[in-house]
């Protein structure tokens, strides 16, 4: 792979050098590991984060920020060695397998010629398209580190969603970061991908079959869109604005959570938002499953690394939506995500629905976008952001972009600030008129984020 310097947008990114880490320490003989029924569920979609850090607190130069970054990430892989794997389709079902050879991560470096204040970090169509070497099938994992030169850098890291899922990228970022700064482990991953087998026989509801489908790559990457054009944009929401808006949702003694909250203001703006045609509208909550798979201990799967997610599908009328009071649109939202995670069953009906369903891959048939508008959100209240310190100072800002170029759904992810204040980064994939909607409303919820927002 050629290194091409980016030149999209207002400034430029000139990709220096690219090296491959292998991990250092002692992994297990080369073995393949087979992917479990969830992890079919991922879609192969790559997934990138990035953080970004403000005048790199650090004495030498950013050839030795890159030295220790690569040999903190040589010994991460140790620990996480289906990471520095190849994921290949099986011969038999041509459903994708982890070789865990030791091929190694993808670093590379880059110099912006440009200052990290004079970024647009609302607009992430013009801030990183273009600013990130594609993604590269022999590599898994890809990890970039981009200098600018008012001393501060982006870290961005990009993974084949069949490693595992926000959980699991989490760990491993986190765990780099620990190993970075000399610190003592605070967990041990856990690559038992077994745990999630099939039940014998295979039981489920049929009711599966109305909301998930088997597909291909090709199906993947030929999503079809209820809207042709989505942008891709970054949000500072302060904490008083989420604080405001649990309150108008809890009422009558019921309290409802935060993200509960900001579900329902979601649903109440996206009614505004579409094409006068559709009647119904949908909106999707990613939901974790590790603490209720393994009912006999919560923490059983804690630091399991793998996709353990699965999708709770609210429906409602547009004029529904319009008439209901936020609190009513709250409770719904309750509901739906309630239908997910109140019980085992779901995960293991899925579980076994996939196993039915196999060879191949599958996927939520809103994501393939079919049924109508809708909305995906992702709350990632508990992806480290202020504790990824790598040596040289906490971040201040950290959240996630997307390559995919085309989706079924728009999608809203939820972050922590880095300042740890209660305020939230929110990256959101919308069709233009949502975007409209939401920064025209009068409650002011979504700020375009500035640099002033990350006191650049």
């Amino acid at each position: 792979m050629a290194l091409v310097d980016a030149r999209d947008g207002d400034y430029t990114v000139s990709f220096i050098r690219k090296s491959v880490v292998k991990a250092s320490g002692p992994t297990p003989e080369p073995h393949v590991l087979t992917l479990s029924n969830l992890d079919l569920l991922s879609g192969r979609f790559p997934v990138t984060y990035f953080y970004v850090y403000h005048k790199v607190k650090h004495n030498d130069s950013s050839t030795s920020i890159a030295h220790e970054l690569r040999k903190s990430l040589a010994d991460c892989l140790s620990h996480f060695y289906p990471f520095a794997g190849r994921i290949i389709p099986n011969p038999d079902t041509n459903e994708p397998e982890i070789v865990c050879d030791n091929t190694g991560a993808l670093f590379l470096e880059a110099q912006a010629n440009t200052c990290l204040k004079e970024l647009d970090f609302y607009n992430l169509n013009d801030c990183l398209e273009g600013k990130l070497v594609p993604t590269n099938q022999e590599f898994p994992v890809q990890v970039q580190l981009t200098n600018y030169k008012c001393g501060g850098i982006f870290i961005s890291f990009t993974f084949d969603h069949a490693l595992g899922d926000a959980s699991s990228f989490s760990k491993f970022i986190l765990m780099w970061s620990e190993i970075a700064r000399k610190m003592s482990l605070s967990f041990s991953p856990d690559h038992r991908r077994y745990l999630l087998h099939a039940r014998n026989p295979p039981i489920y509801n049929p009711s599966f079959s109305e909301s998930f489908v088997s597909c291909s790559l090709h199906d993947i990457h030929n999503i079809s869109s209820t809207q042709r054009t989505l942008l891709k944009r970054l949000y500072y929401i302060d904490a008083s604005s989420i604080d405001r808006l649990q309150k108008s949702t809890s009422v009558d003694g019921t309290k409802r959570t935060k993200i509960e909250a900001f579900s329902a203001y979601i649903w109440k703006i996206m009614v505004k938002a579409i094409d006068k045609g559709h009647k119904k509208c949908k909106m999707g909550w990613l939901v974790d499953g590790r603490r209720r798979i393994c009912s006999n201990s919560e923490k059983q799967m804690e630091n399991y690394i793998g996709n353990a997610l699965s999708l709770a599908v609210g429906e409602a009328s547009v004029s529904e939506i319009e008439q209901a009071s936020i609190s009513d649109v709250a409770n719904d939202v309750h509901n739906a995500i309630s239908k997910v995670t109140s019980t085992a069953a779901h995960f293991l009906d899925l579980i076994d629905w996939i196993e039915w369903h196999k060879p191949g891959l599958m996927l939520s048939k809103i994501v393939l976008g079919q049924g109508g508008p809708a909305i995906v959100v992702s709350s990632g209240r508990r992806f480290p952001v202020a504790e990824v310190d790598f040596g040289f100072g906490s971040p201040v800002l950290g959240t996630v972009y997307s390559t995919i170029k085309k989706l079924g759904v728009g999608y809203i992810n939820q972050r922590p600030a880095a300042k740890g204040d209660g305020s939230w980064t929110v990256s959101v994939i919308l069709w233009p008129d949502m975007i409209e909607a939401l920064e025209s409303d009068s409650n002011q919820v979504f700020q375009p984020m500035t640099s002033n927002h990350l006191e650049l």
